[in-house]
This record gives C-alpha cells, sequence and structure tokens, in this order.
C-alpha cells in the first residue's frame, strides 16, 4: 500500500481527480480543504473576525471533524453543501494561514494516513502533511481555466455570481496561498507536476495511473 498526495491551486480539479484514484485504487480520499472550509464555515457562522488569529484557532480546537462516505460532519452534522458556498471558501483561504488552525488538521490528517491507502489533495500535502508519499503530484491549470471550471460548478449548484469576481478572487487566494507564512503552496523537488488546462478528467487520471505503473506502485 502507498499514499497519494496531490497539491495545486484552488480550482485546478484536484478533489475531482483524486475522487477519481481513489476509487479506481480502492484507496480512500481525504479532501483537506474541506477541513479548513468547516473550519472557516463554523468561524462564519459564529460571526468571528476573521483576521483575530486567535478567536479563529479558538474554533478550530473545539470543532469535531469526521470524514465519513466523502461527507464532512462538523460537530455531528453533515455541512458537505454548506461549506460549499464562494464566501466560505474566501474564508477558508483567509483562515489557513494561521499556524494553530493548521497544527489542528495537519495532525488529524497525518494519523488518518499513517495506515497507508490514502490520496490526500490540498496545498500542503506533499511538503508539509505526508512529505514521504510514494507519488506527489503538483496539479495546476491556468488561472482563465480554472475560474470558468468555478464559475460553472457553483452557477449549476444554484449560485447567482459574475465570472470576473470568480476570477479575481481566483487570483487573490493564489497570492494568499503562495505567499502565506505558514505552509504556503508550492511545487516540491520530487512531485510530478500536471498541467490539466486542456485535458480531460479522464486523460488526467490515465496519466496518474500511468505514473503509478511507471513506478511499479501498480
Amino acid at each position: 500500500m502507498f499514499n497519494i498526495g496531490i497539491d495545486g491551486p484552488s480550482a485546478s480539479g484536484k478533489s475531482t481527480i483524486a475522487k477519481r484514484l481513489a476509487k479506481m485504487l480502492n484507496f480512500t480520499h481525504i479532501d483537506t480543504g474541506a477541513m479548513y472550509r468547516a473550519i472557516a464555515y463554523d468561524c462564519v457562522k459564529n460571526n468571528i473576525d476573521l483576521d483575530d488569529e486567535v478567536a479563529c484557532s479558538e474554533i478550530a480546537q473545539k470543532s469535531k471533524i469526521e470524514l465519513i462516505d466523502d461527507k464532512i460532519f462538523l460537530n455531528g452534522k453533515n455541512v458537505t453543501h454548506a461549506i460549499r458556498s464562494e464566501n466560505v471558501s474566501a474564508a477558508a483561504s483567509r483562515i489557513s494561514k494561521y499556524k494553530d488552525v493548521r497544527n489542528k488538521l495537519v495532525l488529524i490528517q497525518q494519523e488518518i494516513a499513517e495506515k497507508k491507502g490514502f490520496v490526500l489533495d490540498g496545498r500542503d500535502i506533499t511538503s508539509v502533511v505526508l512529505p514521504n508519499a510514494e507519488l506527489k503530484v503538483y496539479q495546476t491549470a491556468d488561472v482563465s481555466v480554472r475560474a470558468k471550471r468555478r464559475f460553472e460548478e457553483l452557477t449549476k449548484a444554484g449560485h447567482e455570481l459574475d465570472y470576473d469576481d470568480v476570477y479575481n478572487d481566483l487570483v487573490q487566494r493564489d497570492a494568499q496561498d503562495m505567499n502565506r507564512t505558514e505552509s504556503p503552496l508550492i511545487k516540491v523537488k520530487d512531485a510530478v507536476e500536471i498541467d490539466t488546462s486542456y485535458l480531460t478528467i479522464e486523460e488526467s487520471v490515465s496519466l496518474i495511473m500511468s505514473i503509478l505503473k511507471d513506478r511499479g506502485l501498480i
């Protein structure tokens, strides 16, 4: 058994591809970004100032997060769909820069993946959470492509929003994720970079599966 870590910017398709890989390999997928969104959702719901590091960290320490059958539960409540709004995603990017928030969630993620057989995606999987993952992937795509994907995903889900707002939000989020002090988004030296701008989901998954075969992992 082995672990796969996938890092990359927002809306590059990491979770979608990670889920497909996990299903094909009979592994378990862990969407670490959903964990940060759950904490952000709790902060927003409780009217916590997102610039207040201490208050956000206290919420993280008190929150109980469970991942069950691709659903995420916060303090016993299913918040799978509630955490997917744009304001919660933006809030997650803000609170994820806090050291104590990251330490709490990284510890949970590392404990989960100890037994191997997991596919984790996020921003710091290959650099912090699973530095010894047998396959490390840095998955990216052009920001305009990512914005189009996110816009279509959200409008399909019934959200009313402007494409330019989605685009600008992604640009801002990239800057926050790549320049934060705690665990910034980086491509580690031994990661395989995959640009999904012009690849279908199936093509992206096939590419990673071929890499696994070449390395003798499957």
